[in-house]
């Protein structure tokens, strides 16, 4: 049933189907001059559903009256039935039956693994899923099947899910709405403290759930899903949301107070005014964003998603401000008193003269500025060279390392180690996580015979669920200190190597966090040569100190019985190489015969020999091979059996002979910065030997390789957008100038705080740079608008800042309010959170503060440098001209 369940690609089982299972003696079947290939004919001959016909069949005589099938017997179903299967008779009345060579049972199919609950006996099952399926939904399907199914199981048997990532999934997607509406609350009141009019703070927040809806729907046409890619995006887009509202919002507000107007005319003003700037700032955000749209691989996968997501919000903000906001402007606001509004008292009035005050402060700070703009370009370039040092020494990885509340300990015995050494290892591994960390530990599965390193009764495999996140907040809770504590625990286990470790950010891309190369043969040097280089790099990175738990993944070379045929002999006694294989196959393997019904289900039928009698490479002596006489010839008249070593399997990459190695960072150091130490002892090893990232490893080293590919083509997108909009090739570079002061922030930001150079990052870093430009857009369009109406260039600069102070601020705490909550969040999928949240309020930060100041600097110098026709006035001139007017409240 569960492989009926929609959304289920495959069923993986730790266990086995119940099969019969017959058990050969070699000496007995020597007794009765028996071989293998007799017991499976006399098994395919007698276990089957016969029909002999029916009586009264057409056509019949006249006068019949019945009809029925006529069987001459039935399907074997119990072990004494087989055993009663008849394999010779004499004449006498001698008879030999199964039960007379062989021990029958109904078994298992296979005895490949054995799953332990907890350190109980358990039967369990590994479920993937299908293409494009949704893991949520799929997820909650198998519980309500086996809910149903439940109701069926024997007293005592219940089913549980010691391993299951959708949890994580589904609490990181319910933390990142909590975010998104925390970040609604913050940027609500953001628009109050500085439009202080809830009619007017009203307008751009109803932006907020027709620009979501919106999104949704464009989502939905995408084929894309409610996830946490998408739902991050939305979260940045939220303060993007109300950007333009607010800046439609502002500018109704100033040109009422300022020129008297009524609402209905102000907004007609005001768009007269603004509407460039709205176009200019959405076709810079979109620029910024839609090249992500168009990269390859897993990385391209992320890219995408937030791509579509923010240039959605953003297409639909921009409408939303030029169409919906107006209206609501026109018929909502009401007049302003500017009598009244002068005379404001209390913390808004406070609030209104100090921003006044400070508005006036800054003008006259941009006015110096403007006086001194080759000693303030020196001090950009300083910034400039400082950015680019502090973001090459920014460590690098794929994507952040989170806490899933999943803990995977791998067990590998040495080779040709037997089931009962595993079991003995696992139980010590059972012992640490239950009864050590039993406050944090909620289930624990554990399998013998299986590991993702590779099956065989040496491997073996834990999978250690841990509580609720809201139930480990403290440090030595998160899934780390954990994972730590218990490599110390295991490092003490002399029987095997025990590894703990988390599950990669990415399931589909690897089995473990950390790092995993492929050692290639490249030039012919053979197996044992690549098993000598890799342990070679194995040896040098166990005394590297940026490197933990490097370890091959991979089955070990193993001890191996050699059996050589004599063919000449063989022939020579009339054997043929079909019998002597299956009497081997026989022997040492399991081979199928036939089937039966059991259960009203299908079982298969096995025939092997019985243990006793495969313990030894001697055994194979008391095995007899009949000849085409008739006679019966010993497996030591033409075999003999020698001890080998060797590979159990054939180990291939890019179709080179390979060996997997795979390890992880040590605590503080990046994934980047692990792999750059392996690259540098790979360097180490003998000529011939190579090496290649697979998984998550070469992911990250595909986005690195990708990142600056992607931000020199969004910002030549952006640079070639604002000269369409500006059409001219000089005004776009004081607003592109600004970009490295957002970026600084956002390396800061994330230097300090400790976190890599990962995805998430970058996306965060375009983000910034189109924020960046979005504030410089604000202040350029309205100077050039001001100089095109006959003001002198700096005149129009420094009003241009005067009037779009307020609504930058405006904008900037919005966004950074808005984002906070993803910079500061713990708990299921921080990780993530505070990796995009991060840099982008950082970048946001840096952007704001000095942008402000550098973007008129960079307007009025590249104005003055391409423009063949100046002013007449200097900047000493008319900085020097500008008397602050006395205070009258604010100016909104």
């Amino acid at each position: 049933p569960i492989s009926r369940v929609e959304g289920v690609g495959e069923v993986q089982l730790f266990m086995s189907q119940y099969a019969m299972r017959i058990w050969l003696d070699p000496g007995k079947l020597h007794q009765y001059g028996l071989t293998p290939s007799d017991i499976a004919t006399a098994v395919q001959a007698q276990n089957a559903q016969v029909s002999a016909g029916q009586l009264g069949a057409v056509p019949a005589v006249p006068g019949q009256d019945l009809n029925a099938t006529v069987n001459v017997q039935s399907s074997l179903n119990t072990p004494e039935q087989f055993g009663d299967i008849l394999l010779r008779s004499a004449a006498d009345g001698a008879t030999v039956y199964l039960r007379d060579v062989a021990r029958l049972e109904l078994g298992n199919e296979n005895y490949n693994a054995t799953a332990r609950y907890n350190g109980q006996p358990a039967a369990a099952m590994a479920v993937r899923l299908a293409t494009g399926a949704n893991a949520l939904d799929t997820a909650a399907a198998i519980q309500a099947e086996l809910e149903e199914l439940g109701q069926f199981f024997p007293a005592g048997v219940k089913a549980v899910y010691p391993y299951d990532t959708t949890p994580f999934v589904k609490i990181s997607i319910e933390e990142v709405v909590k975010t998104l509406i925390e970040a609604i609350l913050l940027v609500f009141l953001v628009m109050f403290l500085f439009l202080q009019n809830f009619r007017a703070t009203l307008i751009p927040t109803i932006a907020v759930p027709v620009v979501l809806l919106g999104t949704f729907g464009v989502l939905a046409a995408f084929g894309y899903s409610i996830n946490t890619l998408t739902m991050f995006a939305m979260v940045l887009a939220i303060g993007l949301l109300v950007d333009d509202a607010i800046v439609v919002v502002e500018n109704v507000e100033r040109v009422m107070q300022e020129d008297g107007l009524s609402p209905r005319e102000a907004t007609r003003k005001s768009m007269d005014q603004i509407t460039s700037a709205l176009v200019g700032i959405a076709l810079v955000l979109s620029a910024v964003f839609v090249p992500m749209a168009f990269f390859g691989g897993s990385t391209g996968v992320i890219y995408r998603q937030f791509s579509i997501t923010i240039v959605a919000a953003m297409v639909l903000s921009v409408l939303v401000a030029l169409i919906l906001t107006p209206a609501l402007c026109a018929t909502m606001l009401k007049p302003v008193d500017p009598a009244k509004h002068a005379s404001q008292r209390g913390f808004f009035g406070w609030f209104n003269r100090g921003f006044e005050r400070a508005t006036l402060s800054y003008q006259s700070g941009v006015a110096g500025m403007l006086r001194r703009g080759g000693r303030f370009l020196l001090i950009y370039l300083v910034i400039v060279i400082g950015m680019g040092y502090m973001f090459l020494r920014l460590p690098t990885a794929f994507l952040p390392d989170e806490d899933q509340g999943i803990v995977i300990a791998q067990i590998v015995l040495p080779a040709g180690a037997t089931r009962a050494r595993t079991l003995q290892v696992i139980e010590q591994v059972e012992q640490h996580f239950l009864e050590n960390e039993a406050e944090l530990v909620d289930q624990m599965m554990a399998v013998a015979g299986f590991s993702f390193a590779g099956s065989g009764q040496n491997m073996g495999i834990a999978f250690i669920r841990l509580k609720d996140w809201d139930e480990r907040t403290q440090p030595e809770a998160h899934v780390n200190a954990v994972i730590g504590r218990a490599m110390q625990a295991f490092s003490k286990i002399r029987d095997a190597q025990v590894f703990a470790f988390a599950p990669p950010a990415v399931m589909e891309l690897g089995n473990a966090s950390g790092f995993d190369l492929q050692l290639q043969d490249r030039g012919g040097i053979g197996h044992e040569a690549l098993i000598q280089a890799r342990n070679q790099l194995l040896g040098m990175a166990s005394q590297n100190p940026q490197l933990v738990a490097v370890r091959p993944n991979g089955l070990e070379d193993t001890p191996q019985v050699q059996i050589d045929i004599d063919q000449a002999k063989a022939g020579a006694y009339g054997l043929t190489v079909a019998e002597i294989n299956s009497a081997l196959a026989t022997a040492w393997g399991s081979s199928y015969v036939d089937d039966f019904v059991q259960a009203g289900r299908v079982k298969k039928v096995y025939m092997q020999a019985d243990a006793p009698f495969r313990m030894q490479p001697e055994d194979l002596n008391d095995w007899y091979v009949r000849n085409s006489d008739g006679e019966m010839v010993p497996f030591s008249a033409f075999a003999s059996a020698h001890w080998v070593y060797g590979s159990p399997r054939l180990e291939r990459y890019n179709g080179l002979p390979s060996l997997q190695i795979m390890g992880a960072p040590a605590p503080g150091v990046s994934s980047g910065d692990a792999m750059a130490a392996v690259e540098a002892i790979a360097a180490q090893l003998p000529a011939g030997v190579s090496y290649s990232w697979t998984g998550l490893s070469y992911e990250e080293r595909l986005a690195g390789n990708q990142a600056p590919a992607l931000y020199a083509l969004s910002i030549l997108v952006v640079f070639l957008a604002l000269a369409a909009l500006y059409e001219s090739w000089s005004v776009p570079f004081s607003v592109m100038f600004i970009v490295p002061l957002g970026v600084l922030g956002a390396v800061l930001a994330t230097s300090l705080r400790g976190l890599p150079n990962d995805v998430y990052f970058q996306v965060g870093l375009l983000a910034t740079i189109g924020l960046s430009a979005k504030n410089a857009i604000l202040i350029v369009e309205f100077a050039k608008a001001l100089q095109e109406q006959g003001k002198d260039l700096v005149s129009a600069t420094l009003e241009a800042v005067r009037m779009r102070l307020r609504p930058i601020l405006m904008t900037s705490l919005a966004f950074g309010f808005g984002v906070l909550p993803l910079a500061i969040s713990d708990g299921a999928g921080s990780g993530s959170q505070n990796a995009i949240g991060t840099g982008v309020l950082g970048g946001m930060v840096a952007a704001t503060i000095l942008g402000i100041f550098f973007v008129p600097l960079f307007f009025v110098l590249i104005r003055q440098l391409f423009k063949s026709r100046q002013t007449s006035a200097t900047v000493d001139k008319s900085a020097a001209a500008i008397t602050p007017p006395p205070l009258q409240g604010a100016d909104v």
